[in-house]
């Protein structure tokens, strides 16, 4: 094996054990988090339950919220994502297909999900004033990737636009999990899913200059 090869090896090891340890942490975070309630939970009783130090915890988190939004990680830039792999399709047409996907394969992100640990999760979320908070500043990251995407268009048109893009996705999101809490399942919730989200993804359409391809 090359010096290269063995050098990128190790490295990906790193990566693995680094990936492993956020999943741990943050699982660890939040069984306690829904056992106990966000506030009642110190970061040093999750590090003890994690068998970590406090300061190895804070090299990973550093902030109690965080140990929470790490499960949005990977979505922070999906938007943006999705638009620079549209293809033909234009930006709207691209998320608005991405979106009835996420839908249709009972994807959390889209509120559209009656596993009983996905509800617990976002009664936490959503039940937590700090964590909204947190939500938020992840949501402003998330429309400012997506306006970098948005190639071509003016500064201030394509931050207006993902703006309103992704208050559309959340009022969908929250809309499908808050018949969810009442009680509905997801398969009832999914044709009226699918026409509110025809709907809005129609009304940005029509208001912000941004047309799918048709």
């Amino acid at each position: 094996m090359s010096e290269t090869a063995a050098t990128g090896g190790a490295g990906g090891l790193r990566e693995r054990k680094k990936r492993q340890t956020y999943e741990r942490l943050s699982e660890t975070a939040i069984a306690l988090f829904l056992e106990k309630g966000f506030e009642k939970v110190s970061v040093a009783e999750i590090a003890a339950a994690a068998e970590v130090s406090k300061p190895t915890l804070f090299r990973y988190f550093p902030a109690k919220e965080d140990l929470v939004l790490h499960r949005f990680a990977d979505h922070e830039n999906e938007a943006a994502r999705v638009v620079a792999g549209a293809g033909g399709r234009s930006p709207l047409a691209a998320l608005h297909r991405h979106f009835a996907d996420g839908l249709a394969r009972r994807d959390p992100v889209t509120g559209l999900n009656d596993d009983p640990r996905v509800l617990a999760f976002h009664g936490l979320l959503y039940g937590t004033p700090s964590l909204v908070a947190r939500a938020y500043a992840y949501q402003g990251r998330s429309e400012a990737a997506l306006a970098a995407a948005l190639v071509g268009a003016p500064a201030v048109t394509a931050r207006l636009a993902a703006g309103q893009i992704v208050a559309v996705q959340r009022v969908l999101a929250e809309e499908n999990w808050r018949r969810i809490a009442a009680g509905e399942s997801a398969d009832r919730v999914y044709p009226d899913a699918v026409v509110a989200a025809e709907l809005g993804f129609g009304q940005l359409e029509g208001g912000i200059g941004i047309r799918s391809a048709n």
